[in-house]
Parts: structure tokens; sequence; C-alpha cells
């Protein structure tokens, strides 16, 4: 049975009083495509014909299946999904694939892309690991481009403090085509996130469910091209059939007028962070795949949609890079934020067989705040792991890591295989043969991470390795525990490509690079973090600081052989970092410093902050606005609930503001005469809607809210998570 038919059938179950409200579901939801007049007056074949006019048949089924899902019509959409699955298996659903040999060339193509997708790096390149046996579904919401060029990469303050609406939906990477599909306008799909966040993993996932026959049957094609690939042909020209015969070779002996014009199309462009591409959006636009050109203008032609304007195109990036794409080009902007807190238990538990063993790192991960926090980021969780497994399983709980560089220092230590094992004469010979060479491989390392972090590159290349005396032709360099660390990937004309596994750990062996731990160093390196509108160099900080302590360098012993007493220097960092805490700095540097002094393991600042949060007498100074700005965070960050809040016994008029999201901590806050307008508002909202808000009593009197800020915050007594009973503010009548 067709699609078409199926929908109708689904349509004819509902009486006209059910179909009115199907119609306002489909207008309120998908209003760019689908406008409130055409539904006015639509009968059950008009509808159906409007949806998959709109969406395509397979997605018109998901739409029409989510919306009766809505309707609590669980009976009708699960009838329509079995049918419509049914249908699919029997060879009977209306897809736009092709008859003949073109179909024969499209199933080859995509039991390719279902063997590339399979697997995932892991962390050992000689055994990748199958995608399923690990794969936790990630947290992916919609946003928009508003200020994404000015966003942080590591710290996420104002998702933190403000609980933005923007942020609230989730999607799933499977969907964003059909999310897209919404706004029928504009053909691209941007996705952000932080270095490690799971940006291919999603990519990976999408393809592979397409490939096994999951999802997205509509799209006949699916192209992966990453930006780390595409920087080795930058210079050469091509027309795009030309292009994509480099990736997949399988298509040769196709007819082009076929595949571009009966076929539908995605193509996924993974890693623009990575570019070396001199993109330029202004430049020349191609509008036939037989004109040549250089890859950049091939896709920005695609991207503005004067190239196939019926394909789909995915780009992901990192959210430095991410604005180097228009805002007026893309249709669907999502973010990858990682790990939920339930969603980083599950991991564990996946990766980790050991039951008892899982409870216990779960247990451990909770109780370091900094790293429960990092856990967001699942290659982090990879890591975390890794090591904590490693330290159990050789009975050390003792010497369990309590900050991110400790982390870091064990990782890097499992990996070159130093641990105390007894070995004979030969066998004790060929491992510090072994060490040494490791040993030096790392230090050559460690140079290329500092080298080329300064110039913001984390894909390298050839020329890159040989600046740093890193030999590519001994193969032997890049196994064993390298391999562990530092991906070897190869790339087109058997270039080789390379990267370390994540941003975090070419951070903390740039920091080992320059561990030479003098004031003035920790000191000049502190300001270029500040410096920094992005961040960073805020991760190669910390760890700095860390490595700075004599512990650290004690188990970095077999990898540096120069180490001195550090005392005065962490002594001066810690006054110098809190000098600095007191100036007006942004928020996120005022996290980070507070972090720093974590890895320093100078607890003082914590410590104070929680005199104030528990003192009922005045701690003794006036908390800074930078201050105010980590007191808040440490707060949202914990899972500590406050009986009363009252900024008035922290801090001056000035910084209340700041202070607003953490009303959602306690369970009576005292914000009356706090000089708030209508500004402060949407926040105070935001606190009184969030999911994991006490808040039952809120007093702003005598404040400026204006009627628009009590509209707002009205509009969060509504929310179903709000436990306000008590709320006191002025109504001014006119």
């Amino acid at each position: 049975m067709a699609v078409e038919e199926l929908l109708v059938d689904s349509l004819k179950e509902l009486v006209e009083a059910e179909l009115k409200e199907f119609h306002w579901h489909l207008k309120n939801a998908y209003h760019k495509c689908i406008s409130k007049s055409e539904m006015e007056k639509a009968d059950i074949f008009d509808t159906v014909d409007k949806m998959v006019a709109c969406f395509g048949p397979e997605e018109a089924v998901k739409v029409m299946v989510d919306i009766m899902r809505k309707m609590k019509q669980n009976n009708l959409a699960e009838q329509l999904e079995n049918e419509h699955k049914q249908a699919q298996a029997e060879g009977n659903k209306k897809t736009s694939v092709p008859v003949g040999e073109l179909q024969n060339v499209l199933k080859t193509h995509k039991d390719n892309m279902k063997r590339k997708a399979k697997y995932i790096f892991e962390g050992n390149k000689e055994n990748d690991t199958d995608l399923m046996a690990v794969y936790t579904e990630l947290f992916i919401t919609e946003g928009d481009m508003e200020d994404v060029n000015q966003e942080h990469e590591i710290l996420k303050i104002d998702d933190v403090f403000k609980n933005k609406k923007t942020h609230n939906k989730p999607i799933k990477c499977n969907d964003i085509f059909t999310e897209l599909r919404k706004n029928n306008e504009k053909k691209i799909v941007l996705t952000k996130g932080v270095a490690g966040i799971g940006k291919t993993v999603c990519v990976h996932k999408f393809i592979l469910d397409w490939a096994e026959g999951e999802s997205n049957q509509d799209i006949d094609c699916v192209f992966l091209l990453p930006f780390r690939e595409l920087n080795v042909i930058q210079d050469k020209e091509f027309n795009l059939h030309e292009l994509l015969l480099k990736f997949y070779p399988e298509l040769k002996d196709q007819e082009k007028s076929k595949l571009y014009k009966e076929c539908k199309l995605a193509f996924i462009f993974d890693g623009l962070d990575e570019s070396r591409l001199p993109l330029n959006f202004k430049s020349e636009t191609l509008n036939t795949v037989e004109e040549k050109a250089s890859v950049d203008v091939l896709f920005t032609s695609l991207v503005k949609g004067n190239l196939l304007t019926s394909a789909h195109v995915w780009v992901t990036s990192r959210p430095a890079a991410a604005n180097q794409i228009p805002p007026r080009n893309v249709g669907l902007f999502t973010e990858v934020q990682g790990f939920t807190d339930q969603q980083k238990e599950l991991y564990f538990r996946k990766r980790i067989t050991d039951e008892t063993q899982a409870s216990r790192i779960i247990s451990h991960i909770k109780m370091s705040r900094s790293l429960y926090i990092m856990c967001h980021i699942p290659v982090f969780c990879w890591i975390t792991a890794t090591v904590l497994q490693d330290i159990l399983n050789g009975n050390n709980a003792e010497n369990i890591s309590t900050t991110l560089t400790e982390m870091y220092i064990h990782f890097l230590l499992i990996q070159m295989n130093i641990k105390s094992q007894k070995y004979d004469e030969q066998e004790e010979r060929e491992r510090i043969k072994h060490l040494h060479l490791n040993r030096e491989l790392i230090l050559k390392l460690a140079k290329l991470a500092f080298e080329q972090l300064k110039k913001e590159n984390i894909v390298f290349y050839e020329e890159d390795l040989k600046e740093c005396g890193i030999d590519v032709s001994k193969d032997t360099e890049f196994t064993g525990m390298i391999a562990e660390i530092f991906k070897m990937e190869d790339g087109l004309y058997k270039t080789k490509v390379f990267c370390f596994v994540h941003l975090s750990v070419q951070e903390f062996l740039a920091a080992v690079h320059v561990n030479v731990t003098l004031h003035d160093l920790t000191k000049r390196a502190t300001e270029k973090a500040i410096q920094s509108k992005r961040g960073h160099l805020d991760l190669f900080l910390r760890f700095l600081m860390g490595i700075s302590l004599e512990s650290s360098q004690n188990l970095l012993k077999g990898l540096i052989t120069h180490t001195e007493d550090t005392t005065e220097t962490i002594r001066q960092t810690t006054e110098y970092i809190k000098q600095v805490q007191n100036k007006n700095i942004t928020d996120e540097t005022s996290v980070n410093l507070f972090y720093c002094l974590l890895e320093l393991k100078d607890h003082s600042l914590y410590e104070e902050i929680q005199s104030y949060l528990s003192s009922d007498g005045h701690p003794g100074r006036d908390l800074s606005s930078s201050m105010c700005t980590v007191l808040t965070y440490v707060l949202l960050m914990s899972e500590k609930v406050l009986d009363e809040f009252n900024p008035k016994r922290f801090t001056s008029s000035s910084n209340y503001k700041r202070l607003i999201p953490a009303m959602r901590c306690c369970r009576k806050a005292l914000f009356d005469n706090c000089d708030f307008d209508e500004t402060c508002c949407e926040t105070v909202s935001s606190a009184l809607q969030s999911t994991n808000s006490h808040l039952t009593e809120l007093d702003l009197s005598n404040n400026h809210l204006q009627d628009s800020g009590v509209k707002l915050i009205t509009d969060g007594l509504k929310s179903p998570h709000c436990r306000l009973n008590i709320l006191r503010f002025d109504i001014h009548i006119h």
C-alpha cells in the first residue's frame, strides 16, 4: 500500500472534532511549511497531499505518528507505524530510488557507507570500537545563530545561569532533516559542539541507521566529506562528480544526469573547525554539476543552495568556527550538548561491564564536581573510565585521581605502560628501551601540541610533524601506546592526516611542553587565557597549573627530567589568581580561574564561598562581581539547597543581578530592594521554570519590574516545574 493511502486511512479513523485537533497541531508545529488558511477548509485528502508535498512520503508518516501521539491516539499511531514498516518490508513503499544499474550502484554505496560508519575510534587504532556497543544517546538541542562566534569553547555559563528556552527542545540525530523541512526555505543544517562532544559520533549513527534501513529512507544517497580530507585537495579544481569520485569510486561508471536529477542526496561535511579552505561566500557560485572550481567554491555553492537545490547539506563544527557559515543560509541550527547526568551514568555502565566497579567509579566521579561536569563530554568519559579502571584493578584506590591534571597524567602513564611490574633481565632491557623511545616521541608530540595550539590547529599534516622532529616514515612510531593518544588516518592521495584523540589531550601535552615552573610563565599564560574570548587556552592553563605541583612532577618522572621545588611559585601564582578574581573579568574567566586554584589544590576560595553560604554572620568582605559569579556557579553545580538566600549579605547592589540564577538553589529568596528592572525578569522566569528548582518563596518587592517584567514572571509561574507558593512584588495601578 502506498504511503498516501496509509495516511488517508489513518485520518479516516478520526471524527470531525479530532480531525480539527489534528489540523491545529499540524499548523502550529509546522507553521513555516503549512499555513493556517490551508488547513481551515482542508479535507482528509487535501491534508495528506499537503503533508506529502511538504515533508516527503517517509517524513509525512513520522509527522502523523507524532501528532497522533500528542492527541493520545496511541493505537492509531502504532497501527500506522506497523503498517508502514510492513509496506517497506514488502518493497511496496514509494521512494525516489530509480531502478536498474543505478540502483545497484546505490546499494554498493550504501554497503560501503555502512562499513565506514559501523566502527568508531576509541583509543585503539588496531581495534576500533563497534559503534553500537558503546553508543549512548546524546543530548542535542535546537538553537539559533545569535552570537555563535562569541561562544566560549568549554564553559557554558549562559546555559548554566539562564537555562535558556532556546536550548530546551531536544532533537534526535536521525530527525535533523525532518526538523529542517519544517522551514523549507533553506536546506542547510549546522550543528555545533565543543571538541569531543560527539558530533562525529552523531554523524556515524545517522549514516549507520540510514545504511541499515532504519531511518531516512527517503534519502537515496548520503555522502560523508570530512574537512580534514578536503584540506588535502584544496588547491585542485573539480566538478562535483569528480570530487565525489575521489571519496567514492563506486560512482565511477554512473550516468551523472540520473544520479543528480533523479536521486535525493544528502551531503555531510564533518569538522568545519578543521578546515583550512579559504571559504568566501561572496565569491563565484556554481549552478551545475559540470562546472569546475576549487573545493571551497564547490562547498560554498552547495551551502548557498545554487548547486543541487534539492539536496540536503549537514555541516558540523566547533563553536568558534561555526560563524563561517552565514546565518542567512542556515535552515536549522542545532547543538550537541553531550551527556546529561543520566546519560553519563548509562555510558559508564555500558563501557564498564563489571557492575560493582562501574558503580564505584560513578560514585567517585560524582564526588569531584570538576570531573563530573567535564564528563558531559563523551571522550572525557572514555579517558576517565580508562584511568579509574586501571587504578581500581591495581588495588590503588588510595591513589585515585582528584584533579583534572592528575587524571590526564595517569592516562598518559597508562599508555606509556609505566608500572611497577616484575620482568626478567631481557624483558627489563627491552622495557627500558621501549620507554626511552616512547619518552622521546611523547616530548616531540608535546612540542607539536603546543606549536599547533598557538595556531588553533587541531588537525595536522606531515609537514607540521616534521617541524617538530617527528619522522612520519617510521610506522613503528605510531603503534602501541602512541595509537592510544595520537590518531593517524589515511587521506586522499595516500596523504596522512593526524590529530590527538581529543583536544584536551593536545592541551595537556602542550602544558607538559612548557613545564618551566616560573611565576612569570604562569602569569603570562593566565593573561593570555583571559584575553581569549573563546577560551581556547583555558584547559591548557588548568593543566599548566596542575603540572607545576610536586605531586604531578613525581608522577611524571618517567617523562620529564627537570623538576624543582615549586612551593614559592605556587604561592605566588595562587595570590595572583586571587587578585585577578577581584577585577572586572568575564564570567567564564572567573570560573576557569576558580578551577585553576582547585588544580593547584588550593581550596581557600572554595571554603570562603562556603562560609558565605553557610554562615549567618557577614564573612568579612563584600564579594566582587567576579566572585559573585563563582559563588553562583558553585551553588548551581553543587547539590546544596539553602533554606534562605539573601544577596544583600554578600555584596553591593551593583552585583545583585549576577546572583539571580542562584535563587533556584534555595527554598526562600529575598531579592527585595535590589534595584531590579524588567531586564532581570527573563532570568527570574527561567529560574522558576527550571526542572531542578527548589524555590517555594520569592520576595521581589520594591523593584522596578514594569508590566513586561511581570508578564515574564507570570509565564514562569505557569510552568509545571514551578514550585512557588509565596510571591511578593509591587503592583502599580495607573
